[in-house]
């Protein structure tokens, strides 16, 4: 009886290790196509975003075009008066960066300045619990 025993549970180990094995190889399995879909989800976002970029600035060449020709047409004159105001726009709104920029690093720097040193009541419990 013993040695019926001893065989059976060399067996059943046998099987059980058989079956983690098993359950190893579908795991990497799934982990290979979840990256593999990874990648492909990415590269359908990239390629999404390409068409986005491309409409939007076909939409501000058009804008441009047509500001360009309601402003004097293809005379150098209009063209000057549009590169006027358009160095003006972007003079203005480098100006906005520059004030927006130093707010922001004020918010910045005074939310890192700000540390509470006080460790919550659950933090010390999960603590303990692991402690124990």
């Amino acid at each position: 009886v013993f040695v019926f025993s001893h065989v059976h549970n060399t067996m059943s180990s046998n099987a059980g290790i058989q079956e983690l094995m098993q359950a190893e190889t579908r795991a990497s399995q799934i982990v290979a196509e979840a990256r593999v879909g990874r990648g492909d989800r990415l590269k359908q976002a990239k390629q999404e975003a390409d068409q986005v970029i491309a409409q939007f600035r076909s939409e501000k060449e058009v804008e441009f075009n047509t500001k360009l020709l309601s402003v004097g047409g293809s005379d150098s004159q209009g063209s000057a008066a549009l590169k006027s105001e358009t160095e003006r726009e972007m003079h203005l709104q480098k100006q906005q960066f520059e004030q927006n920029s130093s707010k922001a690093l004020q918010v910045l720097l005074a939310k890192c300045c700000e540390v509470d040193l006080e460790v919550p009541a659950a933090r010390i419990r999960s603590a303990q619990k692991a402690a124990m």
